[in-house]
């Protein structure tokens, strides 16, 4: 396993992060403790997971999945660099949700709790909250910090100016602020490539890529449709079908290069500036093991000019749309 910095810290973290959103609705918990003691036995010591996981209003049935695992014992919890999330409602009170100093205070005895840990090691936000003012969300944390209960914090879904803000608020007060940003990004969502990426590598934030194969769009599903082994309804179809040309080109290129498509998604990512570890989110033990051979496979200038003729990105803003 392949390792690098947490952002600008020092805390070292594997290539690929392990993703438990599946942990619960779609995996059971048996095989979820599989995939997560796979997942060490590979060196994968990032976790990622959310109170909201589960997907049933307050129970955080995801946390509780990895607290049982924690549980355990055998060096679980101290092998793991675990990253969980608040802001999505818990309850249906006021103040059940987002970003108050209240809500930041209990969602983390909540995460806690279920976690069966005294302390997390990088704390998100789920999401910018557009209400509270900086200084009070730096604040909690800050407290939280100066208790031991986290170590770091990070944001999801921000834009570049919220990043910016956020790290100039943080600097007034003395504080490291955050230290990584979780972005949906992959080959055929690369708006992140304007203003989020440059914020984050200007301001020392690893990017930790969610939804890293498009919901499975980049995973080789024009074949597997052919084939007889993936039927798409909904969203999805919809989806494939504005994207078909596209996919098709992308397959034929991986069947060129000998590698399977979700590889090729991943080690793209991975030779993004600035991304520290996409999230995987393996329903399977096989399909956790499957996502290492990105870690071994390198574009090279040639192939990476053709996946950008494929799905083209963008220059930084605002050369952009500017001149």
């Amino acid at each position: 396993m392949d390792y690098t910095h947490l952002g600008r810290t020092g805390l070292s973290v594997s290539r690929l992060c392990l993703g438990t959103m599946n942990f619960g609705p779609v995996t059971t918990e048996a095989d979820s403790f599989t995939i997560m003691d796979r997942a060490h036995e590979h060196g994968i010591n990032f976790f990622d997971t959310a109170n909201v996981y589960g997907w049933k209003k307050g129970e955080g049935i995801t946390e509780q999945i990895v607290g049982r695992w924690f549980a355990q014992g055998d060096g679980r919890r101290e092998r793991t660099v675990l990253a969980t999330k608040l802001y999505g409602d818990m309850g249906d009170w006021p103040n059940d949700g987002k970003l108050s100093a209240l809500n930041i205070r209990r969602a983390a005895d909540a995460s806690l709790r279920r976690l069966q840990t005294d302390y997390i090691d990088l704390y998100q936000m789920h999401h910018v909250d557009r209400a509270t003012p900086w200084d009070e969300i730096w604040e909690a944390m800050a407290v939280l910090r100066d208790q031991g209960k986290i170590l770091y914090v990070g944001s999801s879904n921000f834009a570049g100016w919220h990043i910016a803000k956020a790290q100039e608020a943080a600097k007034a007060r003395g504080f490291l602020g955050l230290v990584v940003e979780q972005s949906i990004y992959n080959l055929l969502t690369r708006d992140v490539e304007l203003e989020v990426l440059p914020a984050a590598q200007d301001y020392g934030l690893g990017v930790i890529p969610w939804s890293p194969l498009h919901g499975g769009l980049l995973g080789g599903v024009v074949r597997k449709e052919r084939d007889g082994r993936r039927r798409l309804e909904g969203r999805s179809k919809e989806a494939l079908e504005e994207h078909r040309s596209q996919l098709e080109e992308y397959e034929d290129l991986c069947e060129q290069l000998g590698e399977e498509p979700a590889h090729v998604g991943l080690a793209w990512l991975l030779s993004r500036p600035a991304v520290t570890a996409p999230i995987i989110g393996p329903r399977t033990a096989e399909q956790l093991d499957g996502s290492l051979r990105a870690l071994e496979i390198s574009l090279d200038d040639k192939t990476l000019a053709r996946l950008d003729e494929i799905f083209p990105g963008h220059k930084t803003a605002p050369e952009d749309y500017a001149w």
